[in-house]
């Protein structure tokens, strides 16, 4: 018999630009079981997407330096890549209703992990 390949596990794109808080939510994708890749801002995160077709879900902070902050990283996502999945986090704003994009979820820091784990293992199927 051949050997059988595990099926891939989802990936997930962590983009946070404080360094703490970027190890914590790498840390919490990790031990909810999927594999990560993270980067410091949007516009690196967008290089990502543009060369790595198997990321499923996007968990981005709202507050990141630079012209694209996570709002505005989160409407190009959808528009671009309409199929990716959106976590969104910020411990100092929440986004309106009308401004969140499509299936995009929203959690205030300091998020509970297991919400979060359960939110990513939603969107997966």
């Amino acid at each position: 018999m051949g050997q059988v390949t595990p099926p891939a596990r989802p990936v997930v794109l962590v983009v946070e630009d404080e360094p703490l808080q970027r190890l914590m939510a790498v840390d919490l994708v990790e031990d909810a079981g999927f594999d990560v890749v993270d980067v410091a801002s949007a516009a690196e995160a967008v290089l990502v997407l543009e060369s790595r077709p198997d990321i499923r879900v996007v968990f981005t902070d709202v507050d990141m330096p630079g012209g694209l902050d996570g709002m505005r990283f989160a409407a190009t996502i959808r528009d671009r890549w309409p199929p990716i999945e959106l976590i969104i986090v910020s411990g100092k704003r929440r986004p309106q209703a009308d401004e969140m994009p499509a299936r995009g979820v929203f959690f205030a820091k300091p998020y509970k992990k297991h919400e979060i784990t359960a939110a990513m293992r939603r969107m997966v199927g």
